[in-house]
């Protein structure tokens, strides 16, 4: 992978500055075939135009026409009013194919090497980039992760028999950003191919976007730069991006400094932005939507419930969701819950001002790190989604997300601090009689608990300040005498008789 270093000339600002503008190009829709493989139970049918496009967002929200759009492979971030874009595919081509069909397509696809669709996230191209060639593709067969029925923890803590947590950090990684990601280096890689005027990708991160970035940079050689705020991250974290050969600035302030600065730096240098401003990080996000009902059978959860800090990703399984309904492979979509950590809330303040009133918020510290951001980009695309799917917005103090951690981690998971904040939330609304103990429900755990083990340790050590930490479970020290074990044996063996 070329090194940070190597492009310093390149990277380096001249005294003066030239404005890096967004680089236009004229497209052309190609022709997609709808399967290069024979499908089981399905008639060939001809070729058909899949595309998509940039349009701002806006126009999607307030369901407005609009004549403004993009090529997708355009460098562009923001609409001419400096508004979001959103990837709008042509959903006419699309539903010449009935559910029926694509089902089966899908359906066909999964567990299989044939590449690309391998990848829970390219095995739905045709929804995702339907126009880019498989060779430039850049993936590590992402995505597909364990849809867990989690039977003790619903069971014994909430009265619910249909309880699910979709793992999506049992990936490449070992966070959701995975699903994203590889959808923006594959368009960049693309980009690149085609000579288009970029040195290599920067983020900002509070840890899961750094890793996800640098590993799939580093598996196409492509720099990556990462803005990391200082001592915000777990060491886990901080060493991916690290191994993976990322250039790793570490910055004396929070997440929403690093993503000021982040937009700053890419509009000025020939740095791709891969921050979920860019909305086609959001088209592979989506996929894990899809794959929820795909693990269903195609029927739909009456609850998703996920954990929010920028907020790309609520928009993107709606989005999912809905794409599936709009193309008839369900006939409704979910109820969404989108759960935030109390001391990083933005979101949860305007839900409960009835949407009357937005204000950022200073993100205080969480042990849910990657949510910790008080002025989120996605803002509006989260709004838009919640209303959209009846949804909710709850959230979680320090130690309620805590011992909701650890009570799922004593029934066999092991799961991250934002996973804890959405068990949080369906813990308040299976309380509050808003969920029924009939429901089908998923929570969706976006990293693995691997990469938040601090956390864990002091919980279990309590070590957590004005914290009671009362699910811990320490380990206990005896001496190396029999007598003494057998002791300490019989105790533990009586209290759980």
């Amino acid at each position: 992978m070329a090194s940070y270093s190597s492009h310093s000339s390149i990277l380096s600002p001249p005294h003066h500055p030239t404005k890096f503008l967004p680089f236009k190009v004229t497209c052309t829709t190609t022709t997609t075939s709808n399967e290069q493989t024979t499908l089981p139970q399905t008639t060939k049918k001809s070729a058909l135009k899949f595309s998509a496009k940039y349009v701002p967002f806006n126009s999607i929200s307030t369901n407005t026409p609009t004549d403004e759009s993009y090529c997708l492979d355009e460098i562009i971030y923001r609409s001419n009013s400096g508004g979001l874009l959103d990837v709008q595919h042509d959903l006419e081509a699309l539903k010449q194919y009935d559910g029926k069909y694509w089902k089966s397509l899908f359906d066909s696809r999964v567990g299989k090497t044939t590449w690309p669709y391998g990848s829970g996230v390219w095995s739905k191209k045709e929804l995702v980039l339907p126009e880019i060639d498989d060779d430039d593709i850049v993936s590590a067969f992402e995505g597909n992760s364990n849809l867990f029925w989690a039977e003790r923890f619903g069971k014994k803590y909430l009265g619910m028999s249909d309880l699910w947590v979709k793992h999506c950090g049992i990936s490449h990684t070992g966070s959701f950003k995975d699903l994203g990601m590889t959808v923006l280096v594959s368009q960049v890689n693309r980009l690149r191919k085609l000579k288009r005027p970029l040195v290599g990708v920067g983020c900002a991160s509070t840890g899961d976007t750094s890793a996800a970035l640098s590993a799939y940079c580093a598996a196409a050689d492509i720099p990556s730069i990462v803005f990391l705020p200082a001592n915000k991250i777990s060491m886990a974290q901080l060493v991916q991006p690290i191994a993976n050969g990322a250039f790793v600035i570490s910055i004396d302030t929070d997440f929403d400094g690093c993503m000021k600065l982040i937009r700053e730096v890419t509009s000025e240098l020939p740095i791709y932005l891969a921050n979920s401003l860019n909305s086609l990080r959001l088209e592979g996000q989506k996929t894990a939507a899809i794959e929820i009902l795909q693990q269903f059978d195609w029927e739909v959860p009456d609850w998703v419930i996920i954990p929010g800090g920028n907020l790309g990703n609520i928009y993107a399984f709606y989005k999912g969701f809905k794409m599936c309904q709009e193309m008839g492979l369900v006939d409704r979509i979910p109820r969404l819950v989108c759960a935030q950590a109390a001391n990083a809330n933005p979101l949860y303040m305007y839900y409960k001002s009835g949407w009357t009133n937005f204000q950022p918020v200073k993100a205080n510290t969480t042990y849910a790190s990657a949510i910790q951001i008080g002025d989120p980009v996605s803002i509006d695309r989260a709004v838009y989604a919640l209303k959209n799917s009846n949804g909710i917005v709850e959230e979680a103090t320090e130690e309620e997300l805590m011992d909701a951690t650890a009570l799922a981690d004593s029934t066999g998971m092991f799961i991250c601090p934002h996973t804890g904040v959405a068990l949080t939330a369906l813990m308040k609304l299976r309380n509050s009689g808003v969920i029924a103990p009939t429901d089908r429900t998923v929570v969706v755990s976006t990293a693995h608990g691997l990469k938040f083990t601090q956390s864990k340790i002091e919980y279990h050590s309590k070590e957590i300040t004005d914290m009671a930490s009362r699910f811990a479970n320490p380990p206990v020290e005896v001496k190396a005498d029999f007598g003494l074990v057998m002791d300490v044996l019989n105790n533990y063996l009586k209290s759980k008789s």
